[in-house]
C-alpha cells in the first residue's frame, strides 16, 4: 500500500479522467449509432425468431425424427441415433422440450455463423504470417477475457435480447475454428503441395482440392470445440435475455434448486454429446472418403 500511496494524486486524477472519457465516449457512440447497429442486425434477429418458432411449432415426434435422420446422416451409427432419440425423449418427458428447442436454435445459428466467419479467416491466416501475427492476439483476448466484460459493450449497444446473446456466444466460440483451420492448412505436407503445383494446379485448386480436404480432421476438431464452447455460454447468455436451458439453470443457482439445475445441466450435456458425436463421426467419414478418392 505504501508504494501506491507514493503515486501522485494528479496521476490518479488523470486516470479517473481517462476512465470517464472512455465511458462518456462509448455512451455517446452507442446513443448516436445504436439504432443503426440494431437495424443492421434486424435480419439476423428475425431469422432467429423464425427459426425458434419453427422448432417449437413442429410436433415433437417429427422433430425427433428429424434429429434422428440428421444423426444418421452425420454419424451413420445406429448407437448415435438411438442415443439421440433417447436423449430427446427424456428431455421431453421431464418438461424441458421448449427450453431445449430454444437452445438448439441459438446454438445452431451461432455455430453456422462461427463456421462461416472462422474458416475463411483461418484460411487467410494460413496464407500470411503477418495476418496470423495480427489475428492471434485478438483470438487470445477473445478466449481469455471474462465473458461479463464484453457483455457490457454488447448490451450497451444492442440492449437485452437474442442478438446480443448470439454475439456474446460467437465471440467466445469462434476462436477454436479459426485457430484449427489455420493450423490444419499449415500442417499439410509441402511435398503434396509441390506435387500439385507440378501438375499445374492453381491456388484455388490447391486450396479446395488438396489443403482443405487434408486439413479436415483439424477443421472438424475446431467445429467440435466451437459447439462445446457455444453450449458453455448458454447460461451466460441467459443473463441477457436469451431463452433456453440456461434460464432454469440460472434460476436454480439463484434459488438453490438442486434438481432443476441438475436436470437442465444434464440436458445441456446431452446436447453437447450429440453435437460432438455427430460432427466428429461426419468428419472422420468425410476424411476417409477424400483419402479414398485421392487414392483411386
Amino acid at each position: 500500500m505504501e508504494l501506491f500511496d507514493e503515486f501522485p494524486s494528479m496521476g490518479r486524477t488523470g486516470l479517473r479522467d481517462l476512465k470517464k472519457g472512455i465511458d462518456f465516449a462509448f455512451r455517446d457512440f452507442s446513443r448516436e449509432n445504436g439504432e443503426a447497429i440494431e437495424n443492421f442486425f434486424d435480419p439476423l434477429m428475425h431469422f432467429m425468431v423464425w427459426f425458434e418458432k419453427l422448432l417449437l411449432a413442429t410436433p415433437w415426434p417429427i422433430m425427433i425424427l428429424v434429429f434422428a435422420a440428421l444423426a444418421w446422416l452425420g454419424a451413420r451409427s445406429i448407437w448415435v441415433v438411438v442415443g439421440t432419440v433417447a436423449s430427446f425423449l427424456t428431455i421431453g418427458w421431464f418438461g424441458m422440450w421448449e427450453d431445449t428447442m430454444a437452445t438448439v436454435a441459438i446454438i445452431s445459428v451461432a455455430t453456422a455463423l462461427c463456421i462461416g466467419l472462422g474458416i475463411p479467416l483461418g484460411i487467410l491466416m494460413s496464407r500470411s504470417n503477418r495476418m496470423q501475427a495480427v489475428v492471434t492476439p485478438v483470438l487470445d483476448i477473445m478466449q481469455t477475457i471474462p465473458s461479463f466484460v464484453y457483455l457490457i459493450p454488447v448490451v450497451m449497444l444492442l440492449g437485452i435480447g437474442k442478438v446480443p446473446g448470439l454475439i456474446a456466444v460467437c465471440i467466445y466460440a469462434v476462436p477454436p475454428i479459426v485457430r484449427l483451420t489455420n493450423l490444419g492448412i499449415r500442417l499439410v505436407d509441402k511435398e503434396v503441395l509441390e506435387a500439385a503445383e507440378a501438375f499445374g494446379s492453381s491456388y484455388r485448386q490447391k486450396l479446395f482440392e488438396v489443403q482443405i480436404p487434408l486439413a479436415l480432421p483439424n477443421i472438424f476438431a475446431g467445429v467440435n470445440q466451437t459447439i462445446m464452447m457455444a453450449l458453455a455460454m448458454v447460461v451466460i447468455a441467459s443473463m441477457i435475455g436469451v431463452k433456453g436451458l440456461g434460464v432454469p439453470v440460472l434460476r436454480a443457482v439463484s434459488n438453490q434448486y438442486l434438481a432443476l439445475g441438475l436436470m437442465n445441466g444434464l440436458a445441456i450435456v446431452a446436447l453437447a454429446v450429440i453435437f460432438d458425436r455427430v460432427s466428429q463421426e461426419y468428419g472422420k467419414r468425410l476424411q476417409k472418403h477424400r483419402q479414398g478418392g485421392h487414392g483411386a
